[in-house]
C-alpha cells in the first residue's frame, strides 16, 4: 500500500476485497487504530492475532491489488458521480452507525444526505393491486410528512414506494443489493434516475458485483439499520422482507405490518409478523403514534408544489376538483365511470383519486368503487 494513499481510498479497497465481511473489517479497524491505510501496512502476525481474520483474509489484504483496481473503480466513480460515504461523514446515515455491523461505507449517487427520519417500506415483487396501491399511499404521506422513504428498488412495492414518495415531491433512497451501477430490474431504470435525482441510491458493492443471495441479505440489513420504522406491506413467509424484518427486531427497530386478505400468499408473511409482535398499521396515525414524536422533533412537512399546479380555494387542483365533481349527489364510482365521465387516463385517473384521498376528499370502498366523504 503506498503511503500516498488517503484514508478514503484505503477505505474503498477493504470494501472491496473478497472473504471480508463487514464484523471483521470494523473489528480490523479498531484493533489498528481507526487507519485503513495501518491494515496494510502490518505485520501478517498482527493481523492473524485480531479475532476473525486468518491465514485466507491476511494473504487477500497483502495482495489487495490483484484483487481491485482503485484507478479503475475511482474512475467509474468520477463518470457516474458516485461518491464513497465513510462512517465519518456527515451523510452517512446516522442510525446506520449503531448496528452490530454497520457497512465501513456507502457508494452513493444522489446528493441527499439523511438529514431527516427514515423510514422503510418492503414487501413481495409478486404483489397484488392492494398491495401496490398501500405502498404508494403511505410512501406519498410519509413523504409528505418530511420522512425519507427507504426501499430496495425491486419490482412490486419497493417500486410502488419509492414512486408514492417522489409523487409527493419528497425524498427517497433506494439500497441495493448490486454494485450501485447494476439497475435491477431494468425497466427501474427511469425510477433509478428519478430517484438520483431527487434522494440517493446506495450500494455498499463495488462496481460490477452482481447480486446473489448473500447480497441481497446484506442489502436488507441495510434497510434495516439505517431506518427509525420497517413497514411490511405484503410478504409470503420465506419473502425478503421478513429478512428485513427480523434484522429490523435485531436492531431494536419498530416493525409494522400491513394486514391483507388471508386467502392470498402475499399476506401470510404479514399475518405472522403481527401474530409474533409486530404493530399492526391500518394507517399513519398507527406509526405516529408508537414513534412518540414531539413536534419538535417530528420531521417538517414538505410545502405543497404550489408553482407547478394552481390550487383553487378548496385546496384542489382543477384535474382534482374535476374528479371530485363527479361525486355530487352521493354518486358512488368505480375508476371506469369516472373516467368515462371525465376523459381522464387511467394513470393519471389513478394519481388524482390517491392524491383526493390522502386530503381526505373521497373514500375508497372494499368493493373497489369511490365515494365522498
Amino acid at each position: 500500500m503506498s503511503v500516498e494513499m488517503t484514508a478514503r481510498q484505503a477505505m474503498l479497497v477493504l470494501n472491496a476485497l473478497p472473504n471480508i465481511g463487514p464484523v471483521t473489517l470494523n473489528r480490523l479497524l479498531q484493533e489498528l487504530g481507526g487507519d485503513p491505510r495501518l491494515v496494510f501496512a502490518a505485520p501478517r502476525r498482527q493481523l492473524e492475532a485480531v479475532k476473525g481474520v486468518g491465514p485466507l483474509i491476511a494473504d487477500t489484504i497483502a495482495a489487495w491489488a490483484g484483487h481491485f483496481d482503485l484507478g479503475r473503480e475511482e474512475e467509474r466513480m468520477a463518470k457516474s458521480g458516485t461518491d464513497f460515504l465513510l462512517t465519518s461523514d456527515a451523510a452517512y446515515p446516522k442510525l446506520l452507525k449503531e448496528i452490530h455491523d454497520p457497512p465501513i461505507g456507502l457508494y452513493r449517487r444522489g446528493r441527499y444526505d439523511f438529514a431527516l427520519p427514515n423510514i422503510g417500506i418492503v414487501g413481495s415483487r409478486r404483489t397484488t393491486l392492494y398491495g401496490q396501491s398501500v405502498a404508494r399511499r403511505f410512501g406519498t404521506e410519509l413523504a409528505r410528512l418530511g420522512f425519507c422513504v427507504v426501499s430496495g428498488l425491486a419490482r412490486g412495492i419497493d417500486t410502488a414506494a419509492h414512486e408514492g414518495a417522489l409523487a409527493a415531491g419528497g425524498r427517497t433512497a433506494g439500497v441495493l443489493g448490486t454494485g450501485i451501477d447494476s439497475i435491477y430490474p431494468p425497466e427501474n431504470l427511469d425510477l433509478y434516475r428519478r430517484i438520483e435525482a431527487e434522494g440517493a441510491i446506495l450500494s455498499e458493492f463495488p462496481f460490477g458485483r452482481r447480486a446473489d443471495r448473500q447480497s441481497f441479505a446484506m442489502r436488507n440489513r441495510i434497510v434495516a439499520g439505517m431506518c427509525e420504522a420497517i413497514i411490511v406491506v405484503e410478504s409470503d413467509v420465506d419473502g425478503g422482507a421478513m429478512i428485513t424484518a427480523r434484522f429490523a427486531g435485531e436492531q431494536g427497530r419498530l416493525i409494522f405490518a400491513v394486514p391483507g386478505r388471508i386467502d392470498q400468499n402475499t399476506s401470510a408473511g404479514c399475518h405472522q409478523l403481527i401474530r409474533d409482535g409486530a404493530t399492526l398499521l391500518t394507517s399513519l396515525d398507527d406509526l405516529l403514534s408508537e414513534l412518540n414524536y414531539l413536534d419538535g422533533l417530528r420531521p417538517l412537512a414538505i410545502p405543497e408544489k404550489s408553482s407547478e399546479v394552481a390550487t383553487g380555494a378548496g385546496g384542489l387542483t382543477p384535474e382534482e376538483q374535476q374528479i371530485l365533481d363527479c361525486f355530487r349527489g352521493g354518486a358512488i364510482l368505480v375508476p371506469d365511470a369516472i373516467t368515462a365521465l371525465t376523459g381522464a387516463t387511467s394513470a393519471s385517473l389513478s394519481a388524482t383519486l390517491m392524491m383526493l384521498e390522502l386530503k381526505r376528499r373521497i373514500v375508497k370502498r372494499a368493493d373497489g368503487a369511490f365515494e365522498a366523504r
